[in-house]
């Protein structure tokens, strides 16, 4: 687990973030994605967060952006934005980088850039909770956590039970992007999922969909437990 204290956004953030967008992965908050940057817009990319804020958002490409890869293909308007833990330089100019997930953002407009890469002026977005509720919160936690564990490798269950390995101080908010994050759905449904910033109603949306792959041999889409951050 990061410390939140080294791992959340600077207090002057000023909302103008560094878009990554890439066609295959939707990246949630609380989470660890090992990113490879070997574009050489990314690799300025990169440079230019770890000179500054070590911040960058990732976003997903919307279906056709094939055709426009190397201009500006759109992204969906829900991005996440994270924070470079590690970072190794390889001889060839290339990167492996270590990204943390922080929070949901949505796109207001795409800025003017001098660079290669694409700049964007976020809103960030707070998971939100109802005023009451927590009665429904915790029978969703419930559910949530017996659908989940039988995706989970017998060896996993093994070694320690479920409720151990989430614990009971992760919100219900941090525990849905988790499982959003390690289980193997298609990227619209994980889009939908990183878009819902109503934790209810993402909880919902992401039992649904638990329920409906219980049907098929169930995947996960990372090793378990993947690195995340309470935060």
């Amino acid at each position: 687990m990061a410390d939140s204290g080294q791992v959340g956004l600077p207090q002057d953030f000023s909302g103008t973030v560094r878009l990554f967008p890439l066609p295959n992965l939707v990246m949630f908050p609380h989470v660890v994605q090992s990113l490879h940057v070997f574009e050489p817009r990314y690799r300025e990319l990169l440079e230019d967060a770890l000179q500054h804020d070590q911040l960058i958002t990732m976003a997903l490409l919307q279906p056709g952006w094939e055709e426009e890869y190397e201009r500006k293909p759109p992204v969906f308007p829900v991005a996440c934005v994270g924070r470079v833990l590690t970072q190794t330089r390889l001889e060839d100019g290339r990167y492996n980088i270590l990204l943390l997930g922080i929070q949901r953002a949505c796109i207001i407009s795409e800025l003017p850039s001098q660079c290669s890469f694409r700049r964007a002026e976020v809103r960030l977005l707070e998971d939100r909770y109802p005023s009451s509720g927590a009665s429904k919160r915790q029978t969703l936690r419930r559910e949530l956590l017996r659908c989940f564990r039988q995706f989970l490798p017998k060896s996993v269950l093994g070694q320690q039970s479920i409720q151990h390995l989430f614990g009971d101080q992760l919100s219900l908010g941090v525990l849905t992007d988790i499982m959003c994050f390690t289980v193997q759905f298609d990227l619209p449904s994980k889009q939908q999922l990183l878009s819902e910033w109503h934790v209810e109603s993402r909880a919902q949306k992401l039992l649904r969909l638990l329920r409906s792959k219980l049907g098929e041999q169930p995947q996960l889409a990372v090793q378990f437990p993947p690195d995340f951050s309470p935060n």
